[in-house]
């Protein structure tokens, strides 16, 4: 184990070693950043189950959010403009530089700008920009911005320990001039176990809201406690959101029939939601499971194409990246992103027309969904793991939508094929829940 104990070098060998460690520096930060950008293009931490580069860095890489927003943000920027990984590595810039001139970056400027940075602070970077890209004044503003309010914020007048405490850890805050003490983002902090401070900023109308709760609640909690009337305003806000998102509750009869399409009723919602814990579901091959709880879809594990329904025991969270990620596995990774152009083509062309010339325009373009060799689905059949035979068959009961695209010709011919559908093709990597 190296010792980091330096005290016996002589000053030229711990001057020499100190600037040979700066170079490695620059050349490690170079390559760290080509190799963040390729990761994050081919989206390697979806397998790993992450949901995202960042989540990546955190969880697996142990870098903090802020270095990881960092990198991430100049290995993008530098795989745009290749130019910029040899100006890291040899310390013409730094990071910081390569921020700063994301906005300004073109293929024409790149190189200038980079020469008129070498070596320059951030200030001085700061300074230039601002000479080369000016900015417009800032509207003159008087504003009543009034003291700052105490990190632990009361309505009511009680003095508790925990807010002594608090005040007390913050003294300096407190005693900082009005003009800088800018409305930063709410703070929770662990303060034990169990407990969290919580700072943040209301407007007069959250305030006079949260004055009329605590009068409400006066016979329930007669101290106006501001965490007893939070915590009751949030579970009450929790019951209402829950009703809006998984509807009423569950019927008392079931529904008649087979369930088909992709609509999923709110009860059976309700019911994988609460069954996957309310966050993804994918598992890696590393055995770690996805902990993204945000924009989670409904994912069927048979998909609707091939026969699958839409109940509880065929449904599962997952986050859209792993949601992507699955349907790549199982129709390819050409399949969807063809489907993904033609979905983003046919957004645009849904949009209104801007000028009464759209119209005649819209008429002479050529019906790009119409059969040709490109759509043919009998190769994303056979990709599937259909035989030959089948795929033909799969092709012939497409041919009465010769309009449609390549998408609808396909999952035509999954349904078609339902009842027969083999096993033997690539299939998606099914993780338990």
């Amino acid at each position: 184990m190296p010792s980091y104990s330096l005290s016996h070098l002589a000053d030229r060998v711990l001057l020499r070693d100190l600037a040979s460690l700066v170079a490695t520096d620059r050349v490690t930060t170079a390559a760290l950043l080509a190799h963040l950008a390729e990761v994050e293009v081919r989206q390697l931490y979806r397998p790993a189950a992450y949901s995202s580069m960042l989540a990546y860095c955190v969880g697996e890489l142990r870098l903090s959010e802020s270095a990881a927003l960092r990198r991430i943000r100049a290995a993008r920027i530098a795989r745009k403009f290749p130019v910029l990984f040899p100006a890291i590595a040899d310390g013409r810039i730094h990071l910081t530089t390569v921020l700063l001139l994301a906005t300004h970056l073109t293929p024409e400027s790149v190189e200038e700008l980079v020469a008129v940075t070498t070596h320059k602070t951030r200030e001085e970077v700061e300074q230039l920009l601002a000479e080369r890209f000016p900015q417009p004044d800032l509207p003159t503003s008087l504003q009543a911005m009034g003291l700052p309010a105490p990190p632990m914020a009361r309505v009511a007048n009680e003095h508790t320990a925990e807010v002594a405490l608090e005040l007390l850890q913050n003294e300096t805050l407190l005693a900082a001039p009005v003009a800088a003490a800018p409305v930063g983002r709410a703070r929770v902090a662990p303060l034990s176990a169990d407990r969290y401070a919580l700072q943040v900023t209301l407007a007069k109308e959250t305030h006079d809201q949260l004055r009329y709760a605590q009068a409400l609640l006066n016979h329930a909690v007669p101290s106006g406690d501001l965490a007893q009337v939070l915590d009751r305003a949030l579970k009450a806000l929790v019951r209402q959101l829950e009703q809006r998102k998984f509807g009423a509750a569950a019927r008392t009869c079931p529904r008649r029939g087979k369930p088909q399409g992709r609509y999923v009723p709110a009860p059976v919602r309700k019911t994988v939601w609460l069954r996957d814990g309310g966050h993804c579901t994918f598992v890696g091959e590393n055995g770690r499971r996805c902990e993204e709880r945000a924009r989670l879809e409904f994912d069927h594990i048979e998909p609707v194409a091939r026969g699958g329904t839409t109940t509880a025991a065929n449904l599962r969270l997952r986050c859209r990246a792993h949601n992507q990620y699955e349907a790549e596995q199982l129709y390819g990774v050409a399949f969807m992103r063809d489907k993904r152009e033609k979905s983003q083509r046919g957004a645009v062309r849904a949009k209104p027309a801007a000028s009464a010339t759209a119209g005649p325009r819209a008429t002479a373009e050529p019906n790009t969904a119409a059969p040709t060799p490109d759509n043919d689905v009998i190769p994303w059949l056979r990709r599937l793991g259909f035989r030959a035979e089948e795929a033909r068959r799969g092709a012939a009961c497409c041919d009465a939508i010769p309009e449609a695209s390549l998408e609808e010709r396909v999952r035509r011919a999954l349904t078609h094929l339902a009842p027969s559908c083999r096993r033997d093709g690539p299939q998606a990597t099914r993780s338990p829940a």
